[in-house]
């Protein structure tokens, strides 16, 4: 692709997130667009994985079928290797997770439940269940709080030949300062929730500042297309707006 084809259809791209076609794109359209990619995403990304797992083709997924398919493929050599979760616990996971999506409480997923079986950060209902598996993941001594070498162990494997590195610091410090909100050494439930899931965050919200603020030379608040394309890079490489693999597709057009 030259490098004008790759301009012309970008700008194609930018009239499809000027939802009101006054040739600007302003900051409420672009986190729309972001939410709509992000959508998009989690639905593309079920389909992808459906027709391997709905094995009898009835338009659900039971857990048998789920089952099967994840668990009968793992050779014996995959399950010995891995050590740090048991072959035993990895399905119990995946069958409380299961559960949990299947809203209807119909032993069956649908598409929707599907994708927040593999998505659960991204919807409501399964947002306990994430604090959950964060929990059994980086709460190592099983008292069900997390404390600060669990937090650091999450980020860092020290090794002996190396020196700690610098970051590790500031990565305390944010623990004692901020995770620790009730200054008792750990994290509680409440407290990793405001950790891996904070209310007061919207990553839509918070990248589209980000693009304008970037993008926007004359800072009047709004974005020409001459504007995104001069900044290409910064939009192709967000994976927030999906420039990138649009682009690549076509499809948008």
């Amino acid at each position: 692709m030259t490098q004008l084809d790759f301009n012309e259809l970008l700008g194609l791209m930018v009239d499809k997130i000027d939802a009101d076609h006054d040739g600007l794109v302003t900051e409420d359209e672009l986190r729309e667009w972001i939410k709509f990619a992000q959508r998009r995403w989690l639905v593309e990304d079920a389909d992808k994985q459906w027709n391997s797992h709905d094995l009898d083709v009835d338009g659900h997924i039971s857990w048998d079928e789920y089952k099967n398919v994840t668990y009968s493929s793992l050779s014996d050599e995959e399950i010995d290797e891995d050590e740090d979760e048991p072959y035993e616990q990895l399905i119990v996971r995946d069958e409380r997770r299961f559960k949990t999506a299947d809203l209807d409480k119909d032993g069956h997923l649908d598409k929707d439940e599907f994708s927040a079986f593999l998505h659960p950060e991204e919807f409501e209902q399964m947002k306990d269940l994430v604090i959950t598996e964060t929990l059994e993941d980086i709460d190592k001594n099983g008292d069900g709080e997390i404390d600060v070498d669990e937090y650091i162990g999450d980020m860092y494997n020290p090794e002996d030949d190396y020196e700690e590195p610098d970051w590790l610091n500031s990565e305390r410090q944010q623990f004692s300062e901020f995770r620790d909100k009730n200054k008792d050494g750990k994290m509680d439930r409440d407290e990793v929730a405001a950790w891996i899931l904070p209310s007061d965050y919207d990553h839509a919200d918070s990248e589209a500042k980000h693009l304008l603020f970037e993008s926007d030379t004359n800072k009047d608040g709004k974005l020409t297309k001459d504007e995104i394309v001069d900044k290409y890079d910064l939009f192709v490489g967000s994976q927030a707006t999906d420039f990138g693999e649009a682009l690549a597709r076509h499809d948008e057009f």
